[in-house]
């Protein structure tokens, strides 16, 4: 990782053109796939938030994959972690929440985490990857089990929880903790995600299993 202190950036190099095509190429094919499932054009005013967010967590992601100092990292990072705020606030006050606005919403924040996680493990190891990559190895798993697919129900602890990654990371990612603190608060936001994760995962086996109360299966 870089100097914490470090602000400057250069011009992106061959990863960082590479990283910025890459991610520009999947987030255009996915909101294209996912505007035409569920016929959401114009976007909302809330969408368009996390459609900016969007282009910060991009800027993060090339600033990941060139190495690149702490300091802009964090900067981006925290604006983009704001303005996750911002566009649920967006989406309440001009009653324009939608299936569509909640899952751009969470599938940006998974990509942020990810990045962001990609980015402490320079300093903390191979082992905060599986923060980042939580997300979509449930994916992966609901492949091959269609019961994880199953609707959850609203929970405020899943949000909280999802909330504490991204800031937990980018605070890591400063460099403003000791390695020891760093590792700890780092280890104790992966324990939760982990709790949470399989909170959900128990929750969806009990609403698919047989004999499953009516009760169950609407949780």
């Amino acid at each position: 990782m870089a100097d914490p202190a470090s602000w400057a950036v250069d011009w992106p190099g061959a990863r960082g053109w590479a990283a910025a095509v890459l991610y520009v190429s999947l987030v255009g094919v996915a909101l294209v796939v996912a505007v035409r499932r569920h016929q959401r054009w114009p976007l909302g005013p809330a969408d368009l938030v996390t459609l900016v967010r969007v282009g910060l967590i991009g800027a993060v992601t090339v600033l990941v994959a060139e190495g690149g100092p702490a300091g802009p990292v964090v900067a981006v990072a925290s604006v983009a972690l704001v303005l996750d705020w911002v566009d649920g606030r967006v989406a309440r006050g001009t009653r324009t929440e939608s299936d569509f606005g909640a899952r751009f919403d969470m599938e940006a924040d998974a990509f942020l985490i990810l990045a962001l996680s990609v980015y402490a493990s320079g300093v903390l190891g191979a082992w905060v990857l599986l923060i980042g990559a939580m997300r979509y190895l449930f994916g992966a798993a609901a492949l091959t089990a269609p019961w994880l697919r199953g609707p959850l129900p609203p929970s405020t602890a899943r949000k909280t929880v999802a909330a504490a990654q991204g800031i937990v990371l980018t605070v890591v990612a400063s460099g403003v903790l000791p390695l020891g603190a760093a590792e700890a608060v780092t280890a104790t936001a992966l324990a939760a995600l982990l709790w949470s994760f399989g909170r959900d995962v128990v929750g969806l086996w009990r609403a698919r299993a047989p004999g499953a109360t009516t009760t169950e299966r609407k949780r």
